[in-house]
């Protein structure tokens, strides 16, 4: 049975959620719960804090987990990152008034206040620059107003919070950051049920990114209808009853659908549609 932890709460909970109901699997109905047993999938899900999930399944009491790789790295946990999400995405910089610095170079001897200190530290050490990182939990904006830190380090989503408090980014991105699964560091990925986990997750993956396209075109021009939908492998195309048409059916990204389908449309293809895919398996 594969014990497996989930985010309680934040940006990640219900995302998180969503991405494990499509793969089949129950999730709580409740807030309050704090374990739920999937029996159908022989699962047993516990919901924690996302700063201590990577703590929890690198002591090996948990096999996977679900949380942000920002919190994974900060935690200096054991574990170890298997797979990519997709969600949650986050840009994580520092940030002070204008003119204090322009790179991490020119934070030596300064203070840094973040609620990801192991991030940051690290990121200082990396570059072989000496500065003070203090600890706050959440609103670090407010540190440089209040004299507590010339630098703040902390998640970039859209830049308004910073804006509003006079601050602005500088320097490169200490770090991008989405939502991941973990597994202990060095646990093998090979078990059947952690294999099955991870394809149903990316079965899920891959039904958001494509759609599946059909369209009807003259055979005369298959080979430039195909070469706009390649497919995964390759698409089916089936003659059709009428003369010297067919039926052509590919997935294609979803992102490049509405264009795909004003390509085929001018190359003379018609009945072209997109239906969603709902699971996947590669």
């Amino acid at each position: 049975m594969l014990r497996i932890a989930v985010p309680n709460k934040g940006s990640l909970s219900g995302p998180a959620a969503a991405m494990l109901h499509e793969a089949g699997y129950r999730q709580r109905k409740e807030s309050k719960e704090l374990v739920l047993f999937d029996r159908a999938n022989d699962v047993e899900f516990f919901y924690l804090r996302p700063r201590d999930i990577a703590i929890y399944v690198s002591s090996g009491r948990l096999d996977i987990g679900i949380t942000g790789r920002d919190l994974l790295l900060d935690s200096g946990a054991g574990a170890e990152e298997i797979l990519q999400l997709g969600f949650a995405r986050s840009t994580f910089h520092y940030a002070a008034r204008p003119g204090t610095a322009s790179g991490v170079a020119d934070l030596g001897g300064m203070t840094v206040a973040t609620s990801y200190e192991g991030v940051v530290e690290k990121h200082l050490a990396d570059n072989g620059v000496a500065a003070t990182v203090v600890h706050l939990d959440g609103a670090v904006e407010t540190a440089i107003q209040l004299g507590v830190a010339q630098v703040i380090a902390d998640v970039v989503e859209t830049g308004t919070s910073l804006r509003n408090a006079g601050l602005e980014t500088f320097g490169e991105p200490i770090m991008a950051s989405e939502a991941v699964v973990v597994r202990p560091t060095g646990a093998p990925t090979d078990e059947p049920e952690v294999q099955k986990f991870l394809r149903r997750l990316q079965g899920v993956l891959v039904a958001r990114r494509y759609v599946m396209m059909d369209y009807d075109i003259r055979a005369e021009h298959v080979d430039q209808a195909v070469a706009l939908t390649p497919g995964l492998e390759s698409p089916t195309v089936s003659p059709l009853h009428h003369e010297g048409w067919v039926a052509v059916r590919a997935m294609v990204p979803t992102s490049d659908a509405q264009r795909i389908m004003d390509e085929l449309y001018d190359l003379g293809a018609r009945a072209i549609l997109t239906t969603g895919i709902h699971a996947a398996r590669l």
